[in-house]
């Protein structure tokens, strides 16, 4: 994967915001921002802040425009921390 990556996140990011797209295509962003982007982001060392990473699953659960699902897959990886 070539480019910058926060360009890459962004198109990925409008692919699943866009009702236009099919659900194959919004589950291909999905991944590739949940791993493939991910794994640029955090370099060799392949470890992030935990505290950063749970204040934005926390703040998820608070944003009223965020989907239930993604709320829900937010709780399930702050129990998955233990930082619940």
């Amino acid at each position: 994967m070539s480019g910058n990556p926060a360009n890459l996140a962004g198109g990925h990011k409008a692919n699943l915001s866009n009702p236009n797209t099919s659900e194959e295509s919004k589950q291909h962003s999905r991944d590739v921002l949940e791993n493939d982007l991910a794994d640029m982001q955090t370099g060799s060392s392949g470890s992030k802040n935990e505290g950063n990473v749970a204040g934005g699953y926390k703040a998820t659960l608070k944003n009223p425009n965020v989907s239930d699902e993604a709320k829900q897959n937010a709780e399930q990886k702050l129990s998955e921390m233990g930082a619940k």
